[in-house]
């Protein structure tokens, strides 16, 4: 008989991505990657590629509820990541159902703006969130877009930016991770941590490059296969940091378009381990 080995298990709660570069796809990719065992809950499924989305087909929401119970019920997952919820409804159902199931170390990634700037959520998806799913998290992951659909601040400075953070923490968040891509276009790119006590940069080099379709997705399962891993939360954000720079920085040739970050790049590159 084989010898069995224990693993540590996280779910992702998203949409499908065709392309393979963002949602389910590159959850389950990071997950592999970082060590733990993925399992996954469709939302919606959506035809897309390097060069946009064609088409975006939601799950039945009784689709959504029977793959939560069927996990539920089996497969108690260590961490949680959630990313494209699609509407109020799916929203307060996965809420519904991590309470029910008293689900932890929830990571909840508010893809709400695409990187076109377009709105994926209506007003009533966007209050759901905030009563439904802030208060579940261990960690919420705004862009600065999201953040300030989130709060309702203008995000112009860096006061602002720590403003919308004290906000998003209040709503309920663990810990508020606002990122930086969004902010200002220097350089080097910083995220801001803020765990209810002390505000935290957390600075990369910005790399020039188009592909970085998934990032968002990506860093949100980064930290919650490091959460499911028993990490502390804040060694969880710094490695994730580091699993989603080096995704950028080695980058793939893969279509047309906006390609996708290098899922499998951090095994391959030699970096600080932390």
């Amino acid at each position: 008989m084989g010898k069995l080995i224990k693993v540590s298990k996280a779910l992702t709660i998203a949409g499908s991505d065709s392309g393979g570069g963002a949602g389910i796809q590159a959850d389950l990719k990071t997950f592999q990657e970082l060590g733990v065992y993925g399992m996954s809950v469709l939302t919606a499924v959506t035809a897309q590629n390097t060069t946009g989305v064609q088409g975006i087909f939601p799950v039945p929401i009784e689709g959504l509820e029977a793959q939560l119970a069927s996990i539920g019920a089996d497969l108690t997952p260590d961490a949680i990541k959630t990313g494209m919820l699609f509407s109020s409804e799916y929203i307060e159902r996965t809420a519904y159902m991590i309470k029910k199931f008293q689900w932890e170390n929830v990571v909840v990634d508010p893809v709400m703006i695409a990187k076109g700037g377009a709105t994926l959520l209506g007003e009533d998806a966007l209050q759901a969130m905030k009563t439904y799913m802030l208060p579940l998290a261990k960690i919420v992951t705004p862009n600065i877009p999201e953040a300030e659909a989130l709060t309702g601040i203008k995000i112009d400075s860096s006061e602002a930016r720590e403003e919308a953070a004290r906000v998003l923490y209040e709503a309920g968040a663990d810990h508020v991770v606002v990122k930086g891509g969004h902010f200002g276009n220097g350089e080097y790119v910083s995220d801001l941590v803020f765990n209810g006590i002390e505000m935290v940069e957390l600075t990369e080099k910005r790399i020039q490059t188009k592909n970085t379709h998934g990032t968002g997705c990506t860093f949100s399962a980064a930290l919650a296969a490091e959460l499911a891993s028993g990490k502390k939360t804040e060694n969880t954000i710094v490695s994730a940091k580091k699993y989603i720079q080096t995704a950028i920085e080695h980058g793939i040739d893969v279509g047309s378009g906006h390609g996708p970050v290098n899922h499998f790049a951090y095994r391959r590159v030699p970096h600080e381990q932390y």
